[in-house]
């Protein structure tokens, strides 16, 4: 019941995950469960087996996306690292490595998720974890700041039409990778304690 000939149910809510993420990223907020079926290849009773509401699958997509990307991060971590800031070279390895179109597309669809209170909230929470433990990694927090703001903003840059093309995504990657091994450089960025105006 509920199920595609050939799959498992974890097959089926997989799909069901996945399709959904490439509707609403495609669609907008406002896809219906009609498409996400269709896209999943299940019937839309299918869907509703597996998710019995379109709330409780974009809440289920929110937390596998989030999940996801935290891995992704964990599988970044090298071993070998044990400078200060390895957390936060995961990261950036995480949002500038090729072969992580896939992080790009999830901040595309939590984007146009945060309208959704719930969705809001379950972020605001999973980044407050997120920014305390690259905070306790021993990187100078002017340095966090300014090497996470500048990757997620090149991240989030293609939404609305500017990216960084080509070759220069990587290497700017590659330079903030660079910048949080430069501890020489840290003590230069003390921004509270300089004035609002050169």
């Amino acid at each position: 019941m509920g199920r595609t000939t050939g799959r498992s149910a974890d097959d089926t809510r997989r799909a069901v995950l996945t399709a959904a993420a490439v509707a609403i990223r495609t669609k907008g907020v406002h896809v219906s469960l009609d498409d996400i079926a269709r896209q999943a290849g299940v019937s839309k009773g299918g869907l509703l087996y597996h998710f019995p509401s379109k709330e409780e699958l974009i809440l289920e997509l929110v937390r596998d996306l989030l999940a996801s990307f935290r891995a992704s991060i964990e599988a970044h971590l090298d071993p070998q690292d044990t400078m200060p800031g390895g957390l936060a070279r995961a990261y950036l390895r995480t949002l500038f490595a090729p072969a992580e179109e896939e992080a790009r597309d999830a901040i595309a669809v939590m984007i146009q998720l945060m309208v959704i209170p719930e969705v809001a909230e379950l972020a605001r929470a999973d980044a407050r974890d997120l920014q305390a433990e690259l905070g306790a990694d021993g990187l100078s927090p002017e340095v966090l700041a300014l090497v996470v703001s500048s990757a997620d903003g090149v991240s989030a840059a293609p939404l609305w039409g500017a990216a960084v093309a080509g070759e220069e995504y990587p290497r700017l990657g590659r330079h903030l990778i660079e910048l949080t091994r430069r501890p020489e450089l840290w003590e230069d960025l003390h921004w509270d304690e300089r004035p609002a105006h050169p």
